[in-house]
């Protein structure tokens, strides 16, 4: 099995994803070979929560301009993690006020 490090990357911190925190779902950007049996084990293995379910999306890339050169931006993949009801939620999504 590969090292769940290597498959979860970073949590995807925005607007929207905040309000999800609510519903104990949290946004991370994972690998793009990981499938979602990988990334449950890995967000399983990390955290100590039961996760419920794991949905994905794979995020395309977009054009981008610097200056007078084009290019475009990488292609990622984003996974929306369900926790299972009792589940404590994730410390680092926690604002300190």
């Amino acid at each position: 099995m590969k090292n769940p490090r290597d498959i979860i990357k970073r949590p995807v911190i925005t607007e929207r994803t905040s309000e999800f925190i609510e519903q104990l779902k949290y946004v991370f950007e994972v690998d793009l070979r990981a499938n979602k049996t990988e990334i449950k084990l890995a967000i399983e293995a990390i955290f100590g929560v039961k996760v419920a379910s794991v949905n994905t999306l794979r995020m395309p890339a977009k054009p981008r301009r610097y200056g007078r050169h084009n290019g475009y931006t990488s292609e990622w993949k984003k996974a929306i993690v369900q926790l299972a009801e009792g589940s404590k939620p994730l410390e680092f999504f926690e604002a300190s006020v």
